[in-house]
């Protein structure tokens, strides 16, 4: 099968194969999981026999009635009873399944074996399951193609950076895009499908909402707003003017709902000089950004949030934890931390006036630290100051 190799993952998950902990691996419904799954158990395992790896994939018609702890034991021990040596078990999207966590850990417990899971919501590892797998498990989110990914899908085609670059702000980094060759209106049409699939499975049918119309209304007010700092309040008034009634908890209850189903990322706001997380205001930014357009909101005409989004979601797929900056009156747009290292950022479409990069670099003179300090934007020229790298944003994506 043509995998498309996503080492960045691969090399992480490989350190705990054979390993005595559970691997968790979560994400958005079609990020490439599944084939995350595969890949291990077909290539990294490829000297383990066949019958010792048991794959079992909970959206298969051949697994529809396996929808609880009882039906999914009935359903292994005839296969574990005649197997010896160590077993490899492999679950997709096993949040389906009722009470599974009480199976992992059964089988954790009785047998030689190795666990990797899936699951498309972060309730996977809370509640029972941390409970029950405390220190047992390790968990790797995966995220849509970065940049880098997107362009090593389509190098085939020899196309410039700056057109493939062009197209990424439009398409987003969703996997099975590679099937449409970068036409816009079949892949426009699979992002609405797939983006529909979450919300119905993943939020609604998920959590019971009823009121379908407020939650439409509310993750479309998100969508479009892409970037901006709002509250729940916000949103709420904002509702009230659609002559819509909707309190602040219901509001951050969905915000939730969508969050755990990773479709949005909630960023909280950082004061540089109080050292605290401020608790009002945040941002929200897609998972991937695609989905804006395929929703019917340009990303190039609001291409500023746009490349913040790409930009956000290309620093958590390296391993950063991501807030928004705030010192005195002004902002920076990402402040990101790994280990004991920080770097800020400011994200800007083109510095084209004294004006813009004034307000740019103007941010980043006022943090007193020694830490790097970059503006990202699509200028060729560098406009690098005061020891403040201004990098090209194409390219910055691009780098290792």
């Amino acid at each position: 099968m043509n995998y498309i190799n996503r080492p960045k993952y691969i090399e992480k998950i490989k350190l705990f194969v054979d390993k005595p902990i559970i691997k968790v691996i979560t994400g958005m419904r079609r990020v490439g999981k599944s084939t995350l799954l595969t890949i291990i158990k077909d290539q990294i395992l490829n000297k383990v026999k066949d019958i010792n790896k048991i794959y079992l994939n909970f959206e298969s018609i051949e697994l529809i009635n396996i929808n609880n702890e009882k039906a999914l034991i009935n359903y292994l021990e005839p296969l574990l009873n005649s197997l010896d040596g160590k077993i490899y078990f492999f679950f997709d999207e096993i949040q389906i399944v009722k009470n599974w966590e009480k199976v992992i850990n059964g089988l954790r417990v009785d047998y030689d074996c190795d666990i990797y899971i899936t699951g498309s919501n972060t309730t996977l590892i809370s509640g029972d399951l941390a409970s029950l797998l405390s220190g047992r498990y390790v968990e790797f989110e995966i995220q849509p193609f970065t940049f880098t990914e997107f362009t090593q899908v389509y190098i085939d085609l020899n196309l410039p950076k700056e057109i493939l670059f062009n197209k990424y702000i439009k398409l987003g980094g969703m996997p099975f895009l590679k099937y449409f060759s970068l036409e816009e209106i079949p892949s426009s049409k699979y992002l609405n499908d797939v983006f529909n699939t979450v919300l119905v499975k993943d939020v609604l049918q998920y959590n019971n909402i009823r009121d379908v119309d407020i939650f439409n209304r509310i993750i479309s007010y998100v969508i479009e707003n892409i970037g901006h700092t709002f509250s729940a309040n916000s949103i709420k008034k904002y509702l009230k003017s659609e002559d819509r009634k909707v309190s602040v908890d219901t509001v951050l209850n969905y915000l939730d709902f969508c969050t755990k189903a990773y479709i949005i990322k909630k960023v909280s706001r950082f004061d540089t000089l109080g050292k605290k997380i401020l608790k009002v205001d945040e941002k929200y930014y897609l998972s991937d950004h695609g989905f804006r357009e395929a929703r019917g909101y340009s990303n190039v005409k609001d291409i500023e949030r746009t490349l913040e989004n790409i930009v956000y979601i290309e620093l958590i797929s390296r391993g950063y934890e991501v807030t928004i900056g705030k010192i005195n009156d002004k902002e920076i747009d990402f402040i990101a931390r790994i280990n004991n290292e920080i770097n800020y950022f400011q994200i800007s479409y083109l510095l084209n006036d004294e004006k813009t990069r004034n307000r740019e670099f103007g941010s980043l003179l006022e943090i007193n630290d020694n830490f790097p300090k970059y503006v990202l934007s699509l200028d060729n020229f560098n406009f690098s100051q005061n020891g403040i790298i201004h990098k090209n944003l194409i390219d910055f994506l691009l780098s290792p």
